[in-house]
């Protein structure tokens, strides 16, 4: 019951309570990228989502395009803007996700989407993650993030699936929420199987 309707309808009704509560930053963060980076505000990108179905997926963008010599995009790195990293270390370039929350192609809490050109490589683990709606934030993102190799990510991405719940979901926001402001407030350690943690 939770997973097919209550999740979706909580959703949607803190999607679109958080959006109303951020429209101001959301306003504000579309002026300052206009002003201080002088490019479009938004990074539009084919994602996978559900069952293998592709969605464009919305986020601030925080680089910008500039080329080498030879007309190719310099590293990501070099590209990042000033004001593109403090996006990304508040986490408020993931703001513009709240439509495809509002558009039911993401959850909050879910496995995080990958660039459709990926679909051709999947294994078995990775495909077992469309069962559900990607998310926004997920058990990956909270236990290691990019300190975790991928399998590593995939087989706790595949874990969240076979054991969510709302107490799962809610402590996976607050992690987030948490971890976001500089705390450590919720342990995983007793629900994370012991080869993911290797």
């Amino acid at each position: 019951m939770y997973r097919k309707y209550v999740k979706r309808m909580f959703d949607f009704v803190f999607a679109l309570f958080t959006l109303l509560l951020f429209l101001p930053v959301f306003v504000l963060i579309i002026l300052l990228i206009l002003i201080f980076d002088g490019f479009y505000p938004l990074f539009i990108q084919e994602r996978v989502g559900k069952d293998a179905v592709s969605f464009r997926i919305y986020k601030f963008k925080t680089m910008n395009d500039k080329k080498d010599a030879e007309g190719r995009l310099l590293k990501e790195e070099l590209r990042v803007t000033r004001f593109g990293r403090i996006l990304r270390k508040s986490g408020l370039d993931e703001i513009p996700q709240l439509f495809n929350v509002l558009k039911f192609e993401m959850s909050f809490i879910g496995p995080r989407p990958l660039p459709v050109y990926y679909i051709n490589l999947e294994d078995k683990l990775q495909r077992d993650r469309h069962r559900v709606l990607p998310g926004i934030t997920g058990l990956a993102q909270i236990t290691g993030r990019n300190s975790l190799k991928w399998p590593q990510k995939f087989r706790l991405d595949n874990y969240y699936i076979e054991h969510q719940s709302f107490v799962f979901d809610l402590k996976i926001l607050l992690k987030t929420i948490y971890s976001a402001n500089g705390y450590d407030a919720v342990n995983f350690d007793h629900v994370i199987p012991k080869k993911n943690a290797e």
